[in-house]
């Protein structure tokens, strides 16, 4: 058994760390509420942004733009170039949120990879930026400065050169791979496709009844009846790159609130295992001073008997 100088230190040393984690697990559910703010505020925007481009949309305006260029199938044509994006975020202790995106955006490579296809990999945030010179993975792009408020600033930063390069054609297609945020406790990793813009679908669906993702335009509805100034087509080339531009910006501030919600739950679990370990050490400490006093209480009582005989 441990002596009771050595527990009490350890008790010291556990106790100032759940101040710490008990403190990081109130900064974060803090941030946490913002965080969630800003993904609510931005979520009727994008909506009513999908809704107006899908009543614009049309096919014969459809070929003028660049940006709802499809991208070749069936191996016809030149080989075919993805730009893949992934957001992590530039600090730990908050699980297994890095990772999982780090193993999601890994997947899509070697699937990408396995069918032939180059990638330009661009990551945001110093996690990913560490894994991936680990791996020794060359990178197109890094960004370490947007932080844990993002703005519409930084998604056109971000997307600006992509949409550059996939309208002259050097890229084909640009996906996301981020955190999507459902709940504090549900942030699965997402790999959503943001360019091209997919052509309206009528009725499209996923298999589990699901709504198209938001890169799908919703249906084309002639029951809306607009006075288009100057055009369908001056609308639809300004809304075009800001739609695309929505979406970065969606899944850097959805990323944000799911980092701060693995974090506040990784804190949570941190602070209570310390808690646990604290009552497992004051009891070892009660038993180990009970001991020690029961051995010095023998010790006298041996002694006096010692001088009485």
């Amino acid at each position: 058994m441990a002596k009771p100088r050595e527990l009490r230190r350890r008790i010291r040393s556990v106790q100032s760390t759940r101040k710490i984690t008990k403190t990081m697990e109130l900064v974060a559910t803090s941030k946490l509420k913002r965080a969630q703010d800003r993904v609510a505020a931005a979520r009727p925007y994008a909506a009513a942004l999908t809704e107006v481009m899908g009543d614009l949309y049309d096919p014969e305006l459809a070929e003028r733009f660049p940006l709802l260029r499809q991208p070749p199938e069936g191996g016809e044509g030149p080989a075919r170039r993805v730009a893949l994006l992934l957001i992590t975020s530039n600090r730990g202790l908050c699980g297994a949120f890095n990772a999982n995106l780090i193993r999601e955006a890994r997947r899509r490579l070697d699937e990408l990879d396995r069918a032939g296809t180059p990638v330009d990999l661009h990551v945001v945030g110093k996690k990913g930026i560490t894994y991936f010179r680990f791996a020794k993975r060359p990178l197109a792009s890094q960004r370490t400065d947007i932080g844990d408020k993002p703005t519409a600033t930084h998604a056109a930063e971000l997307v600006g050169p992509l949409v550059a390069q996939f309208a002259s054609g050097g890229v084909d297609a640009v996906e996301v791979v981020f955190a999507q945020f459902r709940s504090a406790v549900s942030t699965p990793p997402t790999v959503l496709r943001i360019l091209p813009v997919t052509p309206p679908t009528e009725g499209r669906k996923d298999g589990k009844g699901m709504a198209s993702p938001p890169s799908v335009l919703p249906s084309f509805r002639r029951s809306a009846n607009y006075i288009l100034r100057p055009s369908a087509e001056a609308i639809l080339a300004e809304l075009l790159p800001l739609y695309v531009r929505n979406q970065v910006y969606r899944a850097l501030v959805e990323t944000t609130a799911a980092f701060y919600g693995a974090q506040r739950t990784a804190m949570k679990n941190a602070t209570d295992n310390a808690g646990d370990m604290l009552d497992v050490l004051n009891r070892t400490y009660n038993r180990a001073r009970q001991a020690q006093i029961t051995q010095e209480i023998a010790e006298i009582v041996g002694g006096a008997e010692a001088l009485k005989g």
